[in-house]
């Protein structure tokens, strides 16, 4: 947007610091509004979906899964990694089943979000799945370790205020429940 260019900063050079399987780190040389110079370390990540799986009794389907940084058990919706050259409601169609073994009759896109914007370049699609039936058991990948649970949106939303749910991509998922 032309109003915004007294606030863009332009590359000057760019290097691969660490190419790992998901993540990539990059250290660039920018060129400040100003005119000056800077550096800015990033991660290159290829983008994510988190589906929001309305069961017909009202409530959301959530995993507990360990997440190995925090290295603590985390209460967070479906989600996962898009891979190369999917389409991301592939990529939400897969995630579900391959997580919670459902599959979904109804799909609507809601919107994006950027969830670690200082240092990363990931997005995550967010979407909304109704209709669930259940298919069978989970197909998780050989690294992956997860519970179902289902819990009602209200109960959701408490679990956000009282530090039970600090995931961001499933609290920016949760406000899209309330989409007109």
């Amino acid at each position: 947007m032309s109003h915004d260019a007294h606030l863009i900063e332009s590359e000057i050079s760019s290097e691969a610091v660490f190419d790992g399987v998901l993540l990539h780190v990059r250290k660039d040389e920018v060129r400040l509004p100003n005119g000056k110079t800077s550096t800015r370390e990033y991660v290159v990540h290829p983008g994510a979906v988190v589906v929001l799986a309305e069961l017909d009794n009202g409530k959301l389907l959530f995993e507990r899964q360990f997440r190995y940084p925090l290295r603590r058990v985390f209460l967070e919706l479906p989600a996962g990694k898009i891979d190369p050259g999917e389409a991301i409601i592939d990529t939400a169609r897969r995630e579900l089943l391959e997580e919670t073994g459902y599959v979904a009759d109804t799909w609507e896109y809601l919107g994006v979000m950027h969830p670690c914007i200082g240092y990363s370049d990931e997005r995550i699609e967010i979407f909304r799945a109704s209709g669930l039936r259940s298919i069978g058991a989970q197909a998780l990948d050989h690294n992956e370790f997860l519970e179902i649970v289902e819990i009602a949106p209200n109960d959701a939303r408490q679990a956000v205020w009282d530090g039970r749910i600090t995931d961001s991509k499933t609290i920016a998922a949760l406000f899209w429940l309330d989409k007109p």
